[in-house]
């Protein structure tokens, strides 16, 4: 009987557009060939559209009851001989992918322990601070927005202070907290939303509320590949600047931009205590997602997350070439990733919120960004009709856009340019 080729690349729960143009490129530069699956969970009744299986280049869907292991074993079993791969690029799923990970023993994967550290906050800084207690801010769980429960975090994390739910990703329910009322405000506000938000994004955890000292500085982030044997090999710095920091009262990814301007003592910096933050979680045969806080020359870590990044595809293709998503494949069939030395080209992606929640009445300008010399793409999220709802509320954003230049001083230039643009009214 002929041996069954290994060459199933499996996603859990879904399979976004990126990935199935990322193994597809890579295909017909090496000439191998690999089928795609999606081994979704029935229990989360997705759509098609919304679980990616109706994507043309998935080969094979498994429908499968995530609550029962008879349903993953039986489901898996088949294709244990040619799966040669699996990832979970979301990480709402990651529950999901936890409880698959028994049913595929042969597959390079992160161990569930670490994977369950990495999703939740609480459980993140608990072994940051075991590990090495200078990685990240004081923190505490907030239980209610009664005066002694208050009084308790304030005098353990200290103010000003950030509140966010232990297992959200994208900025959701976080807000920035100057002083005891903007505390309690902001306490009762995540408690009243935040089982509907979870529920939204598919968070299957209890659902919990953080605080956490706020560390002023500017934010970073890094994505990296670790092999099996913990090696970490890291894809160029991006730039982060959110709502707040564009004077915002939200917390959004507003800005992401890459290559950086640092220099390269600075960036192994960075890279150092990326690395110290795995080990620190466990985290092998993964894709890492680090988000960094650089204190005049320290690096603070804010949180990881075992998956690729937010827009890390799109950014690091446009500017180095990088195929991240089949990369995040093959640190997890034990191969070395691709990584260039160098970067030709600048990029930025702009996650864009209107400055008012409301009815959206208009969106001005997008014509015109259209025409500037770094544009790449525009992804509407939201049209006119439907509801502007800041991040911190559980909103989600108007567009994203995807902008690219040889230029870095030109691709700033256009940032500006579309900032001065943009217009969206809000009744």
């Amino acid at each position: 009987m002929p041996k069954a080729k290994k060459n199933i690349i499996a996603y859990v729960s879904r399979v976004p557009l990126e990935a199935v143009v990322d193994i597809r490129a890579w295909e017909k530069e090496t000439g191998e060939k690999y089928r795609i699956m999606l081994i979704e969970n029935s229990v989360r009744k997705l759509t098609k559209r919304q679980s990616g299986a109706s994507l043309s280049g998935v080969d094979i869907v498994l429908s499968l009851d995530f609550d029962s292991e008879d349903s993953l074993q039986e489901g898996i079993a088949p294709y244990q001989d040619q799966l040669c791969a699996i990832s979970s690029r979301v990480e709402s799923y990651l529950a999901d992918f936890i409880k698959i990970i028994p049913f595929v023993p042969y597959l390079h994967t992160p161990t569930p322990e670490s994977l369950k550290w990495a999703s939740d906050k609480r459980l993140m800084r608990r072994h940051f601070k075991i590990a090495d207690s200078s990685l990240s801010p004081k923190y505490t769980l907030v239980k209610s927005a009664e005066d002694a429960e208050l009084d308790r975090v304030i005098n353990k994390v200290g103010l000003p202070l950030i509140v966010k739910p232990t297992n959200l990703a994208q900025s959701l329910l976080i807000t920035v907290c100057h002083h005891r009322d903007e505390l309690r405000k902001a306490v009762k506000d995540i408690l009243k939303n935040i089982d509907k938000v979870y529920e939204e994004n598919g968070r299957t955890e209890k659902p919990r509320v953080i605080a956490e000292h706020y560390m002023e500085g500017l934010q970073y982030s890094i994505d990296a590949y670790v092999s099996a044997r913990g090696k970490v090999i890291c894809c160029p710095l991006v730039r982060q600047k959110t709502g707040h920091d564009i004077g915002r009262d939200d917390f959004f990814g507003y800005l992401q931009s890459t290559p950086t301007a640092l220099s390269s003592a600075t960036v192994n910096k960075a890279e150092d205590v990326v690395r110290r933050g795995v080990y620190a979680l466990g985290l092998r045969n993964t894709t890492v997602h680090v988000e960094l806080m650089r204190i005049d020359n320290d690096w603070k870590i804010i949180e990881i997350g075992a998956r690729i990044g937010g827009f890390r595809p799109q950014l690091h293709r446009l500017s180095c070439g990088i195929n991240h998503g089949m990369n995040d494949i093959l640190v997890r069939m034990g191969k070395p990733p691709v990584v260039p030395r160098r970067c030709k080209r600048f990029s930025a992606a702009i996650k864009y919120y209107a400055k008012e929640e409301g009815e959206i009445v208009s969106i001005l300008g997008l014509k015109k960004i259209e025409k500037l010399n770094s544009f790449h793409q525009i992804e509407m999220r939201k049209k006119r009709g439907d509801k502007s709802v800041f991040a911190k509320n559980g909103g989600g954003a108007i567009f994203v856009l995807y902008l690219v230049n040889d230029s870095r001083a030109e691709l700033l230039a256009d940032i500006r340019r579309v900032e001065a643009t943009v217009k969206v009214e809000v009744d």
